[in-house]
């Protein structure tokens, strides 16, 4: 069996209990992880919908599919809603998928009638359509090949943001990075735009349960200083995503100052300093040599 990491998967059973207070003293990490890992959920279950929604509505409704300007999903209070919506200035709905928060695929309503579009989904769609626009606009943004550019609309508690994550169109590929913001203030208009990642990161990864003697248990990738220290939202909504297709336990994001270590079986982040990283694998190290 060929595996990756093994020194970091196993002393990770330790190491929160072993760090947790020289590294809390100096940052609460604790809480920024907690901040991330609530954001990405956000996202993630977002992007769920929309993974499905998409599935049943082009398997049910293949006679509306020339008719579609794109869809977006959202948490309506009392589950999940996808919408795919008409093309043109003054749009429709045309479909209307929802899930239970149990998100359970095989779970869902699907109403075919036509209406208008609601209060909250119509500010999701304006600020949905300012960042595509925004994007076919400037050169600046680039679509890779083999991926597709995954608009987020979010709004909670009159914060409009647009999450925009690259998606992969090829099984077995896991793709991070050429990812962006872009924030909007309560009339909608934008107030401000950054690119997350700084590069693209596209990573190949066995599905779990096809091969055994292809086993990586862990992935990574790094972040320079102006993606900054931490994992991201996006990294969590991706991982999220793809880990169940994946052989992967972990994920671990390496940046000057920290190291972000994603588990893929509980969703649950840790952050450590790098100085804790390097004593950890230290120490792991030198217990597989004895």
């Amino acid at each position: 069996m060929k595996t990756k990491f093994i020194p970091i998967v196993f002393t990770m059973t330790f190491v929160s209990c072993f760090f947790t207070r020289s590294f809390a003293q100096k940052k609460d990490l604790v809480r920024i992880a907690d901040s991330i890992t609530r954001e990405g959920r956000i996202l993630y279950r977002s992007e769920w919908a929309s993974w499905y929604g998409t599935d049943i509505f082009v398997a049910k409704c293949a006679a509306k599919k020339e008719l579609t300007g794109g869809y977006l999903s959202y948490n309506s209070g009392t589950g999940l809603t996808n919408i795919f919506f008409s093309k043109g200035s003054s749009p429709v709905v045309l479909a209307t998928t929802s899930f239970g928060y149990d998100l359970k695929s095989s779970n869902y309503t699907l109403d075919t009638t036509s209406r208008k579009l609601t209060p909250l989904e119509e500010q999701l769609y304006t600020i949905r359509q300012a960042a595509l626009a925004k994007i076919y606009s400037d050169t600046s943004f680039r679509i890779y090949k083999n991926t597709s550019l995954n608009l987020v609309p979010i709004i909670i508690n009159n914060t409009r943001r647009v999450y925009v994550l690259s998606g992969s169109k090829i099984n077995g590929l896991v793709v991070f990075g050429n990812d962006y913001l872009f924030e909007f203030d309560a009339d909608d208009h934008l107030i401000s735009e950054k690119k997350i990642h700084k590069s693209f990161i596209p990573i190949k990864a066995n599905k779990r349960g096809v091969d055994s003697t292809k086993t990586d248990v862990a992935s990574i990738h790094t972040h320079s200083p102006e993606t900054g220290d931490f994992i991201t939202a996006t990294d969590v909504c991706t991982l999220m995503l793809y880990e169940n297709f994946t052989t992967w336990d972990q994920h671990i994001v390496v940046s000057k100052n920290y190291v972000s270590v994603w588990d893929c079986k509980k969703n649950h982040l840790l952050i450590l300093t790098a100085e804790a990283w390097k004593k950890i694998s230290a120490s792991a190290n030198t217990y597989l040599k004895n």
